[in-house]
């Protein structure tokens, strides 16, 4: 556990830490995402931050544009633009993506409104049997 908890509070953003912030904040959305979809966003997303806090927006697809405006959405990516004026006196915009590592960690602590339970229905039987039947088998 304590682990889980550095890797939050230090380090980069890893792969897990943002899919579990993209997991976090669909769900305060009330949108609903699976744990394995929340992953492969993270890990595309990343490859394309690779080492850095951003992305220069011309090398983005469409579909890769409409998933960071969603990461947008959630608090987890911002964006920035630059102007400059060209030799011929023209101006000229960039416009990156901003990885917000803060808010990143901030959705990854958060407990999810919906937590998804994977479990197969046998062994959600359990759960639903009393304390008293568990303190009598021990």
């Amino acid at each position: 556990m304590q682990s889980i908890h550095k890797e939050i509070n230090d380090g980069p953003i890893t792969v897990n830490l943002l899919a579990r912030a993209i997991s976090n904040g669909m769900s305060r959305q009330s949108k609903k995402m699976s744990d394995q979809e929340a992953y492969e966003i993270a890990f595309h997303v990343l490859n394309f931050f690779g080492y850095t806090n951003y992305v220069i927006d011309n090398m983005l697809e469409p579909e890769d544009r409409d998933t960071f405006y969603l990461l947008e959405d959630i608090g987890v990516l911002d964006t920035e633009r630059e102007e400059t004026t060209l030799f011929d006196g023209r101006e000229w915009r960039i416009h990156y993506w901003m990885l917000k590592p803060e808010n990143v960690r901030k959705l990854a602590q958060m407990e999810r409104k919906d937590q998804v339970d994977d479990r197969p229905m046998e062994s959600k039987v359990y759960d639903e049997l009393p304390e008293e039947i568990w303190r009598s088998r021990s």
